[in-house]
Order: structure tokens, then C-alpha cells, then sequence
């Protein structure tokens, strides 16, 4: 039987605030994803939660099912075909100890993911990037299952369609693990690069109870200048406030209110768009709000 957590949702996200869920499932391996997709009910809301870090969760909570990857997806293997590299490595997997497994081991071509703070899966189905790359520079293949179908299937980079900060993955879709193709490259100098990429980060965007960039780029300008335009860095609304130090950073307050956070996310929308004419859309994961609004 799989093991049931305790409730806590919000708690379990970067950010740190909101509800709880139904019920949670710590997934021990693809055995109990089985058997925990013959427990769902038909049409039962599902989440597969990663770290959290792109997850914002309403105060009144989830009325579904949240899925926890556990041990059993943390593997992480490595073989060469002439000077490129192929790794494969489990859903669960944080993305920095991938970057920098990466790095130690001589491959080049990753470390732009030391400063994404999410999982494997999750990076794979939200295209995450940063520092000039992303998911789909290099992945050639990702296998997924299928709550509703109940099966494994292996999605190839055409079947992931990948998009900015998008990728064909559906919430009843489970990623299991991903292959990279990445390259050769030098140990001393892929570790540099990581420290670099982690001191800018330090330098340039906020610690605390944050869920990384709420507002996807658009193309000509960053979302973090539009909202510094429109004079928003510093906003607070409740417990939540527009980082003074990145103004694409929202951070919540210790006990704070998920549904603060996601007033000041609509705030800030509404006023870029006044300001400058542009709509940000956010690529946050809003969890529960619907429900609280039909509810």
C-alpha cells in the first residue's frame, strides 16, 4: 500500500504558505504509481509535486490528490558515445545536484541548471531554463506515466513539444525519469562555470520564502524591468511583497497568506499592463484556486 503523508500542501512549496490537500502519497517507486493510479477516482484532481518551487497554493487548499516522488526516482546514470554524454536521471532528482553530478563528472552543457531550484520532472514538463539554455537544448527523451491509462509510456523530444516554459506533459502525467544528450567537456572549467552561475545568483535574486521568477519573459523585454517600470519593486499586498532586490520575485512572509501572493501576482498584472501595455503571464502553478472560486 502506498504510504499517506500528512496533509500539508503549502508548507511543502518554496514559498511556504496555503493549505492543505486532500491526501498525499510519498511514491516509493513505479510499483506504487501503479497502485496509486487504481486508488484515484475518475476525474479526481492530481498533482505531482516536485520541490515546490513553482507551486503556489490557495489558503483553502487542494480538494485532490498530491503525488511526492520519492527515493526510488533518484537514480542518476551516465555513458559516453564518442564525445557525447547521455544522462539519465529520475524525476525526483534536484536539478542543481544534477548540474553539478554534471560538472564533476566532465560534461558540459548543464550547468545553467545549478540556479534552478526545482526537480527533474518538474523541469521537464515547465521547459524549465535559465542563463541562456533550457530543458529542451538537451533532452532527447522522457518517460512518463499515465495515471488515466495506467501505463509507462517514452515521450521523444517531438512528443514533449517543447514551447517557452511549456511542454506537451499533462497533470495526469507523471515524469519518471529523462535522458539528456550532452557533451564532453572539462571538470575544472564546468566547475567554475557552476560557481559562477550561483554567485550571481546570490548577488542578483532574493533568498527566503520565494517561488523563483513568477512572470514569464516576454520577448523583447524582462518581466522584471517591466515591473521595476511600473514602479512595483518593493510592492507589498498583505504578507507578500515584490522583492526589492529582483523585481520577478514575489516573497511571502513567515505564516503569510497563499492567497496574498496571488492577489499581488493579479496587482502586478494589472499595473504593468496599465503602465506599459503589456499582459505578463505568470508560470506559477496556481493550486486550489479554482475550486475556491466554485466552490
Amino acid at each position: 500500500m502506498p504510504e499517506l503523508h500528512d496533509r500539508s500542501f503549502g508548507a511543502r512549496t518554496t514559498l511556504r504558505v496555503g493549505g492543505q490537500a486532500r491526501r498525499i502519497f510519498e511514491v516509493a517507486d513505479r510499483d506504487e504509481l501503479e497502485r496509486i493510479a487504481d486508488l484515484l477516482a475518475e476525474d479526481e484532481p492530481v498533482y505531482v509535486l516536485g520541490r515546490g518551487s513553482n507551486t503556489l497554493v490557495a489558503d483553502a487548499g487542494f480538494a485532490g490528490t498530491v503525488l511526492h516522488l520519492g527515493e526510488g526516482f533518484s537514480a542518476i546514470s551516465f555513458h559516453d558515445e564518442g564525445d557525447r554524454a547521455f544522462v539519465t536521471a529520475g524525476g525526483s532528482v534536484d536539478l542543481p545536484v544534477l548540474a553539478r553530478r554534471c560538472a564533476h563528472e566532465g560534461i558540459a552543457g548543464f550547468t545553467w541548471a545549478v540556479g534552478v531550484p526545482g526537480s527533474v520532472g518538474g523541469a521537464v514538463r515547465m521547459n524549465a531554463g535559465g542563463h541562456g539554455s533550457d530543458m529542451s537544448a538537451s533532452v532527447v527523451s522522457a518517460t512518463i506515466f499515465d495515471l488515466v491509462a495506467k501505463r509507462f509510456v517514452v515521450k521523444d523530444l517531438e512528443a514533449l513539444a517543447f514551447s517557452y516554459r511549456h511542454s506537451s506533459i499533462q497533470p495526469t502525467e507523471v515524469v519518471v525519469d529523462v535522458t539528456l544528450r550532452l557533451e564532453r567537456g572539462d571538470r575544472d572549467v564546468e566547475q567554475a562555470a557552476l560557481s559562477t552561475i550561483v554567485q550571481w545568483r546570490r548577488a542578483h535574486q532574493p533568498g527566503g520564502a520565494n517561488c523563483g521568477s513568477v512572470f514569464t519573459n516576454p520577448s523583447e523585454i524582462s518581466a522584471g524591468q517591466l515591473i521595476d517600470q511600473a514602479g512595483l519593486k518593493g510592492h507589498r499586498y498583505g504578507s507578500a511583497q515584490v522583492s526589492p532586490k529582483h523585481a520577478n520575485f514575489i516573497q511571502a512572509d513567515p505564516d503569510g497568506k497563499g492567497d496574498d501572493v496571488a492577489a499581488l501576482i493579479e496587482h502586478v498584472a494589472d499595473a504593468v499592463e496599465l503602465a506599459t501595455g503589456v499582459r505578463l503571464s505568470t508560470e506559477v502553478r496556481m493550486v486550489g484556486f479554482e475550486e475556491q472560486v466554485h466552490g
